[in-house]
């Protein structure tokens, strides 16, 4: 699109006017500063604001936009005040007090998927849930380029959604998260997906319902939906977005919380467990990717650990399928496809026992799935910042799937006083201490892995930075001397009883 037909849909949808226009821009991490691009091309008048007194980005934004207004140490409600539109970062919450107060004084709140949605005029695909949407975006990205079709692929991972304009594709490919959602009205994404719903930022959001919610809005639209019918939570919301009449209930000041269309909208179901429109089925003794009775391509051609992988990539041929990518080459690049760094990736196999870098499970959905894809028992390593969630949730997967927990972090104790002794649990004040301790709990055949159920930064600087030190204590393994069933590597203060 060009810039006056972006314009014109700006104007359209926000009242959005180059001419007449003051927008705020809050935050300035990534996305505000793809945001601050964005409207100086469109030559929109904006400020940015941040709570941080020094944003990390400050000195190469400066450089960047000399001319720029910064306000940095608070949100001062002065700068407020005179916004006629707020478009604020992810990271940001809409509960915070000035923004509630130039909410009520009639700013709109615009998101940068908003701007992005208003400047494209090929097709969105839309990938949201509480685990795995990293992993199917990834996924699908990489099989529209095995199909030829220049493609886009970020939002909440990687490139900011407006950084992909540069690319004039013919295909975007987003993760998008609860907190972009919660503040985007106007995309239609032409296919769309809520792959799972589990606890997760709950120190954001009300409650899981409130949560859920914010991921249905994906859905808005007539865009093609993609239902995983296995999560009953995602499985409603067939039929939550869309009433008798056709059209949404109403959520808060930011619209409607699912799709305004009717019964005729076009619906592909996935599922692992039943049949679906994507399945998987046994014919003979090879289990197969199905597209209804068509088979794809056998599951074990499928190089990635856990069963849960297999519903990634049911829910990525749907997608693909959605918006016209061929079979066989969607096929084709899942044979291909290695994973993501952090997501159950396999570091090494030492002494016969396979260690496993999950560290991106960082809620206890994505723990739960990477537990259940195992046959036999792990040793697990968890623990870190529970954001909220309620620990009792992985007592069940724990005690079916864990021969043995080792625990660190800042809710370590949650965890613990949730298991109440179903496994044996040892304690470790860091990565090194969890490595040495699983080591000396894991038999030759075994695996142990890294899937903490919990956030990171109380002891990391991401979970790449946790997964970066995991792998660096397996590593260390190959050097020492000392067997690895070493009783001394678990000493008994670490034990709790």
């Amino acid at each position: 699109m060009d810039s006056a037909a972006i314009t014109a849909s700006l104007k359209k949808n926000f009242a959005l006017d180059p001419q007449t226009a003051k927008v705020l821009v809050v935050g300035l991490g990534d996305t505000g500063i793809s945001v601050a691009h964005y409207l100086q091309g469109l030559g929109f008048k904006f400020a940015i604001i941040d709570s941080r007194a020094q944003p990390p980005m400050m000195d190469e934004f400066s450089q960047q936009m000399p001319d720029t207004p910064v306000f940095t140490g608070g949100f001062d409600e002065a700068a407020f005040k005179v916004a006629t539109h707020l478009v604020v970062s992810p990271g940001v919450s809409l509960n915070e007090q000035a923004i509630v107060k130039a909410i009520a004084n009639g700013s709109k709140i615009v998101s940068d998927i908003d701007l992005f949605a208003c400047s494209v005029d090929v097709p969105i695909v839309a990938i949201s849930g509480s685990n795995g949407k990293s992993t199917v975006t990834t996924m699908l990205g990489e099989m529209a380029k095995a199909a030829g079709v220049e493609v886009g692929v970020g939002g909440n991972l990687g490139t900011p959604a407006l950084d992909l304009l540069a690319l004039n594709a013919q295909l975007y490919v987003l993760e998008l998260s609860s907190f972009q959602l919660e503040r985007t009205s106007a995309l239609n994404a032409a296919a769309a997906t809520v792959l799972n719903v589990s606890a997760d930022h709950l120190d954001r959001h009300v409650d899981l319902a409130e949560y859920a919610r914010e991921k249905q809005r994906v859905f808005r639209g007539d865009g093609v939906m993609i239902i995983n019918v296995d999560d009953p939570v995602v499985d409603a919301m067939r039929d939550d977005c869309m009433d008798a009449g056709g059209r949404a209930p109403k959520v808060g000041a930011l619209g409607d919380a699912g799709a305004i269309a009717d019964d005729s909208r076009k619906t592909f179901t996935f599922s692992i467990n039943n049949k679906a429109d994507f399945h998987l089925a046994y014919q003979g003794d090879t289990e197969y990717l199905m597209h209804n009775e068509s088979r794809l391509m056998p599951l074990a051609e499928l190089p990635l650990e856990g069963r849960h992988n297999a519903a990634n990539a049911l829910a990525a041929l749907a997608l693909g399928v959605a918006v016209g990518l061929e079979e066989q080459a969607m096929c084709n690049a899942l044979r291909k496809f290695k994973g993501l760094s952090h997501r159950m990736q396999r570091v090494a196999e030492i002494r016969g026992v396979t260690w496993v870098n999950d560290s991106k499970a960082t809620n206890i959905g994505a723990c739960v799935a990477a537990l259940q894809g195992y046959a036999r028992k792990v040793i697990l390593i968890a623990g870190g910042d529970a954001k909220g969630a309620d620990m009792n949730e992985l007592t069940s997967a724990i005690k079916e799937k864990a021969k043995s927990v080792v625990l660190m972090g800042k809710d370590a104790g949650l965890i613990k006083q949730a298991l109440n002794g179903c496994v044996p649990v040892y304690s470790a004040s860091n990565m090194a201490e969890a490595v040495q301790i699983a080591a000396g709990l894991a038999d030759a055949g075994e695996s142990v892995l890294l899937s903490p159920a919990c956030a990171s930064l109380d002891q990391y600087k991401n979970y790449q930075d946790r997964g970066e030190k995991f792998t660096k204590a397996v590593l260390a393994l190959v050097d020492r001397t000392a067997s690895p069933k070493a009783p001394t590597l678990i000493p008994p203060s670490m034990v709790i009883i």
